[in-house]
């Protein structure tokens, strides 16, 4: 569970990230929309929902729009985790006592908000939610004024929801 539904404010965070700079939600913000990935890198379901935020962010490299995972790891594991996964997009680390994660009022992941630009979250998902990552590409390729393409592959058996 969180405690940032949508509708709420997203609290700002400003953390190390993987690229060894600090990088806080309010200077995201000024890009675009920001998709927002809690995770654990011994977690299964982040695992397994990790490889489908990559794809967004490939779709929409270029664009006005962030994807930014947040480590709840040290940077050696999570390193070898955005590797064993493809994982290229921005990641930042959370680590003890996990201001971020506490402020997100988070108990489990992986948790993944989208937010706009004016810091309002749209979108925030528990779990693997295929239904609420497909609602995120739609709003984004809408955003872009592209067409939205699916995120699945019809050949993926890929389950409507996983609990984190």
């Amino acid at each position: 569970m969180t405690n940032i539904e949508a509708g709420s404010v997203a609290p700002d965070l400003s953390l190390r990230g993987l690229d060894g700079q600090q990088h806080s939600l309010q200077d995201l913000l000024k890009h675009g929309p920001v998709v927002l990935g809690f995770f654990k890198i011994s977690c299964p379901v982040c695992q397994f929902t990790f490889p489908f935020l990559q794809r967004i962010s490939s779709r929409f490299a270029g664009k006005h729009v962030t994807v930014v995972g947040v480590s709840q790891d040290d940077q050696k594991g999570t390193k070898e985790f955005n590797q064993q996964f493809g994982i290229t997009f921005l990641t930042l680390l959370d680590q003890k006592p996990y201001p971020a994660s506490n402020a997100y009022g988070l108990t489990s992941v992986p948790t993944v908000f989208f937010i706009e630009p004016d810091g309002k979250v749209k979108i925030s998902l528990m779990g693997f939610d295929k239904a609420g990552l497909e609602n995120i590409s739609h709003h984004l390729a809408a955003r872009e004024n592209i067409a939205a393409s699916p995120l699945f592959l019809p050949t993926e058996k890929v389950p409507a929801h996983k609990p984190g």
